[in-house]
């Protein structure tokens, strides 16, 4: 029964030349030992979804897929993002697969973490997420920021998994579920714990990554953990109602000051704390202005409904035969 269940490895790819080879070779290597062992059918399959690279990443995935067919593609029209590519090969998996994993390309996500994965989808879980058990291997920024992505997530109320990032296991039924979530700003770690069947953890060690550069400095990073709180909060809209409503107060404090010095005929002195007022509340007010613009933009992108992604292209031999 078990050899009966389809795997399909989702791997998106974005300027990756450097990694595929050997990205491919190691997942070769395993899903041709789970189907030695009967945990996965002979139609399982490993699709790489080329997130619009300028590189030879797709080329080398038409080579791939030309050699053995265990190799299956998609290419995207242009770069959608790491999560939409993600999101496109699950969506395209979800057709010819009973289970998907998804996983990234730079071989961090300890790939034999997958046996547990699927040991735990035929215990009956249909969201299997990989955990990293420690970040000894971090340098301390990274360790703090991190950990304190996590932290702020959990502050403004997104339902997320401590740890984990896009690699984990999901069951058909499961990335069906996923599809009904139609908002063009998708951030998956928040979406999948929204869908609400039975879910569990599987611990590994996050290895260095094997060649090319990360996709995710700071800057992105800061980006990416913006637009997951602006996804799945109103927090911040409720800290600029409650900082408005501190603000108030403080002002009729300070009414009151200045009606008791022009009273008492002190008025000459105060310009150092009234050019420190006025520049406080200029700058809260042009923050609290960003936060709004923020909201109303991804509102706006979400009226206009356009597409998430566009697939050129699809290998797979299901498709050819």
């Amino acid at each position: 029964m078990k050899a009966e269940k389809t795997l399909y490895v989702v791997v998106p790819c974005y300027r990756e030349e450097a990694v595929l080879p050997e990205t491919a070779r190691r997942l070769k290597e395993k899903l041709t030992a789970l189907m030695q062992a009967g945990k996965i059918s002979r139609h399982s399959r490993i699709l790489f979804v080329n997130d619009g690279s300028k590189d030879r990443t797709w080329e080398i995935i038409e080579e791939l897929h030309r050699g053995d067919r265990l190799f299956s593609g998609v290419n995207l029209s242009r770069n959608r993002g790491h999560q939409n590519a993600l999101l496109a090969g699950l969506m395209t998996a979800v057709q010819r697969a009973d289970m998907m994993v998804s996983m990234d390309a730079d071989l961090q996500d300890d790939i034999n973490a997958m046996d547990a994965m699927i040991d735990a989808y035929h215990n009956g879980y249909d969201v299997v997420y990989g955990v990293r058990s420690s970040r000894e291997s971090d340098s301390f920024f990274k360790r703090f920021t991190a950990e304190s992505f996590y932290k702020l997530m959990k502050a403004m109320g997104v339902d997320i998994v401590f740890n984990h990032a896009d690699y984990r296991l999901m069951s058909r039924r499961a990335v069906e579920g996923l599809a009904q979530f139609r908002e063009v700003n998708i951030f998956l770690r928040g979406v999948v714990p929204q869908i609400g069947y039975p879910w569990t953890t599987v611990e590994y060690v996050r290895a260095k990554r094997f060649a090319g550069e990360s996709k995710y400095p700071l800057k992105k990073m800061l980006s990416f953990a913006f637009d997951g709180i602006t996804s799945f909060s109103v927090k911040p809209m409720r800290l600029i109602l409650f900082l408005g409503a501190v603000i108030f107060l403080l002002s009729l404090v300070v009414l009151l000051w200045t009606l008791i010095a022009r009273v008492s005929g002190r008025t000459v002195s105060g310009w150092t704390s009234l050019m420190c007022s006025i520049w406080m509340i200029g700058g809260i007010q042009l923050l609290s202005l960003g936060v709004i613009g923020e909201y109303i933009g991804k509102i706006y992108a979400e009226t206009k409904a356009r597409p998430r992604f566009i697939i050129e292209r699809v290998l797979d031999d299901a498709d050819e035969e």
